[in-house]
């Protein structure tokens, strides 16, 4: 990556050599040159959101900026890119998305999210600590940054307006107010579930700001929540990719007895789910964890693993999240453990539990959705 500080050699994370995927983008080094042309000060609390892989804070970290992103697989690439450029543990503070902002920013660098109500949500929560001389920069690409965007910065910070494009980015501009009256914060959002969605018919949901299908249960959910396996007795289960957790807390509602695993790469969905279990008093023990798939889970150990695996990374459709969900399932099942995935038809995962499995079974099917399970021989 080129920038006006010097060349930077940077990886997403996890490393892989056939990664054909850049760690930023156009977006990125706009808002880098615009800082350097314009000669924004830095001297004071720098604050960047929203930084994909760590390319803003490992130029920035001279700044000893703030980072605050809902992706552990961010925090650990800007690690990574961080020690490969000689940055000193501590320089840059990392934070998540559910750990309190600094207090004070003089900048505010947002690289706006895919998600319109991590925005808003990371926004509200940063609202207090910027004020009349605050310098507030937004990048994106110009499909990422629409007339709601903008709406939200207006509404939350001050007067917004954006630049003109650039290989396809933009940046938005904001003069904080201060005094500016705003809407309290609608996150998270709780809901509850109507009859005859098995275990958790009346159950509650709650959904911090950026998970998926945050003010309903989404269609596929609803499917997997029908033709869930019907286990009792002391289990020990996963829940990947948990998102709300819902089904994990459908197993501990119909399996008191089970132990549930919920692991997911977002700091805002492991929260969810710790909040949506809590709400529905189940009865059994659980455990929740933010992390990189089943990394970290040892082998051998877990009877059976729940999965919807996602088949985007930001603009990127890829399986290669899903092919890493399965590989860590397999190798964390124990012999005869079993591997529930929900998946769009057309994605054909049957193909490859098939090749790394032996087997793939149709549990249930309806024009656009499978439940497809794969036993650990």
């Amino acid at each position: 990556m080129t920038t006006p500080w010097g060349d930077l050699a940077l990886t997403r994370f996890p490393e892989d050599p056939r990664e054909r995927l850049r760690a930023w983008d156009a977006s990125d080094e706009y808002l880098l040159r615009h800082l350097a042309e314009q000669e924004i000060p830095l001297s004071g609390t720098v604050v960047v959101v929203g930084d994909r892989w760590g390319a803003l804070v490992t130029v920035l970290a001279a700044h000893r900026p703030a980072q605050i992103t809902d992706s552990y697989l961010t925090q650990e690439a800007t690690r990574a890119n961080l020690a490969r450029h000689g940055v000193e543990p501590g320089t840059v503070r990392l934070l998540t998305t559910q750990d309190a902002p600094p207090d004070r920013v003089d900048v505010l660098l947002v690289r706006v999210p895919k998600s319109l109500a991590l925005l808003e949500d990371q926004l509200q929560r940063l609202a207090p600590a910027v004020h009349e001389g605050t310098v507030v920069v937004g990048t994106g690409m110009v499909k990422e940054i629409h007339t709601s965007t903008l709406q939200l910065f207006e509404r939350i910070l001050g007067p917004t307006r954006t630049s003109l494009a650039e290989r396809k980015a933009r940046l938005i501009f904001c003069t904080p107010e201060p005094s500016l009256e705003r809407a309290a914060n609608p996150w998270p959002y709780a809901y509850t579930l109507p009859d005859g969605i098995g275990a958790v018919s009346q159950g509650r949901v709650v959904n911090h700001a950026g998970v998926f299908c945050a003010d309903r249960l989404d269609i596929g959910t609803r499917f997997f929540l029908g033709h869930l396996p019907d286990g009792k007795g002391a289990q020990r289960v996963v829940d990947l990719g948990c998102g709300n957790g819902i089904v994990g807390t459908a197993v501990g509602l119909a399996n008191p007895e089970a132990e549930v695993l919920f692991v997911d790469e977002s700091f805002q969905a492991v929260a969810s789910a710790e909040a949506t279990y809590r709400a529905n008093g189940v009865p059994g023990h659980a455990e929740f964890r933010v992390g990189d798939g089943m990394a970290g889970v040892p082998a051998g150990t877990v009877d059976l693993v729940l999965n919807n695996p996602p088949f985007h990374s930001h603009q990127a459709t890829t399986d290669a999240t899903a092919w890493r969900m399965f590989t860590g399932a397999k190798r964390a099942l124990r012999p005869g453990g079993e591997l529930w995935v929900i998946g769009n038809r057309h994605l054909g995962y049957h193909v490859k539990l098939r090749r790394l499995f032996g087997n793939s079974e149709l549990v249930a099917g309806d024009p656009k959705f499978v439940v497809l399970r794969a036993v650990k021989r």
